[in-house]
């Protein structure tokens, strides 16, 4: 028999009572806490337990973050349906300043980060009201992002910090910084194998499948990497010290360096740049996005850009060779490959790829194909989608519209339709933290499949490596944050809240 959360602010018999979410919640409601809990066990209902807890103090209000609108639409949605509490208020960027004047009189308010920031320095709104703010997708508070200036902005305050996430990152200086930004006193995590989230757990089968780059692309990748070649040599004559296998990582290093110490290296530096993000891209998701992004940068004007297109006969001979293979129809063996997946599932499928430009190409092969499909992408630029439009293509899917979604970053972070058994990556990610996120669109009420493309000898086997190694390191994150936090501690008898 289901036994529900009994509280007076959670609506009766609606919300089932899961112990772990229990615990959680109550670590949570002590002390400054980062929640780390996998992806489709209910970091949202840990949540509510917390709020309704703070409601019934009466002591303030509480702020709800998340850095999308779709997700914070989801969680308005969620409280909406399970708070017994009708002034909740839902506040983006697309709101009127009036409108959000008066959301912000609410006594909970699910809002994004940017627009928070934003009223919090027109003082629009006070810190001083709430008593409880929660950072879902904690792990984005990192650098200039603005989850970081909000925590700024609270700190010295009375206020309860709880930071949410599936998972942190694999490495160990940006976790810190987490913890330290938000003042987190104690990490209170939960992985797949602790012995009450097990029988919640749902199999997820992943399938690893390579595919062939087509000869009139390997064309196309030959004389990118012999352009590129060229200039790593240039900026070791230069005095750049270059590990073997040239990163991209590596160079964008390199940039503050150049610019201050070294300007002689900037033009065959940034020129290298574009020429790995360009061969990246080919390698990753085809032809025509290849080709656009080239587009793109010709328009632009940076330093030995005319130089790039003008004179350097390996990128014109690679600029020739696609243009060919785009006239034969040549897109990327991937298509052809995701297609084939496709019309044999029975269900919906979430395709995830991390360029805007290949969601348009497979959306209309798969169109093409017959199968009925939509996208989610972010609001940026003219083929953008606002906040309306993104909810409703989300609830489009959920309704069974469309059998496949496509998305970009904007559909990975907490995006719930728990009815979604495939989820196929059209792109490998080097990044532990977007591969859990993604994976977890799957496998949320039954067992799921994760299918990933990998195109042979490119950029997408390095980054399984790449991510495997951050995976491990991940995993274990947790722990050792938990044995700093106690060392703090030890040096801090008026307790960590007061020691940050």
């Amino acid at each position: 028999m289901t036994e529900y959360i009994t509280h007076k602010f959670i609506k009766p018999n609606q919300v089932e009572s899961r112990e772990y979410q229990t615990s959680l919640a109550n670590q949570a409601k002590s002390e400054n806490c980062l929640v780390v809990l996998p992806t489709g066990l209910g970091k949202t209902t840990v949540a509510l337990q917390v709020i309704a807890d703070y409601l019934s103090r009466g002591t303030g209000g509480v702020l709800f973050l998340a850095p999308t609108r779709v997700l914070t639409n989801q969680h308005y949605e969620f409280l909406k349906n399970n708070l017994n509490l009708e002034d909740i208020g839902l506040l983006t960027g697309e709101d009127t300043l009036a409108k959000r004047k008066k959301s912000w009189t609410n006594s909970v308010i699910c809002a994004t980060p940017e627009i928070t920031k934003n009223d919090l320095d027109r003082e629009i709104v006070s810190v001083d009201q709430f008593s409880l703010v929660i950072f879902d997708e904690a792990h984005r508070t990192i650098g200039d992002y603005a989850y970081s200036g909000i925590a700024q902005r609270f700190a010295g305050k009375n206020v309860r910090i709880v930071g949410m996430t599936a998972t942190l990152p694999a490495e160990k200086e940006k976790a810190t910084e987490i913890i330290t930004t938000l003042r987190i006193a104690n990490v209170a995590q939960k992985t797949e194998d602790s012995p009450d989230v097990a029988p919640y757990i749902q199999k997820t089968n992943t399938n690893w499948v390579k595919v062939d780059l087509p000869q009139e692309m390997k064309e196309v990748q030959f004389y990118l990497r012999k352009a590129l070649e060229i200039r790593h040599h240039e900026l070791t004559k230069c005095g750049l010290r270059l590990s073997a296998n040239v990163s991209l990582s590596q160079l964008l290093r390199a940039r503050d360096f150049v610019i201050r110490q070294n300007r002689r290296a900037a033009k065959p530096l940034f020129t290298a740049i574009r020429l790995h993000y360009a061969l990246n891209i080919l390698e990753s998701h085809g032809v025509t996005s290849f080709l656009r992004f080239c587009d793109r940068t010709r328009e632009k004007k940076g330093v030995g850009i005319k130089d790039l297109f003008e004179n350097d006969s390996n990128f014109i001979r690679a600029l020739a060779y696609a243009k060919d293979a785009q006239k034969k129809g040549i897109e990327h063996s991937k298509i052809v490959k995701l297609a084939e997946i496709i019309k044999g599932l029975s269900g919906r499928a979430i395709v995830f790829t991390s360029y805007r430009d290949s969601v348009e190409i497979i959306h209309d092969k798969l169109m093409e194909l017959g199968i009925s499909a939509g996208f989610l992408i972010g609001k940026a630029g003219e083929t953008g989608l606002k906040q309306k439009q993104q909810v409703e293509t989300v609830q489009n899917f959920r309704d069974g519209k469309y059998q496949v979604l496509i998305a970009t970053r904007v559909g990975e972070e907490g995006l719930d339709i728990s009815e979604v058994n495939d989820v196929i990556f059209f792109d490998n990610v080097p990044s532990s933290i977007r591969f859990v996120q993604r994976k977890g669109r799957t496998g949320r009420k039954s067992a799921g499949n994760l299918t990933v493309l990998i195109a042979k000898g490119t950029i997408d086997e390095a980054y399984y490596w790449v991510g495997q190694r951050k995976m491990k390191s991940a995993q274990t994150m947790g722990e050792r944050l938990t044995k700093d936090l106690q060392k703090q501690s030890e040096n801090a008898p008026a307790g960590l809240d007061a020691y940050f």
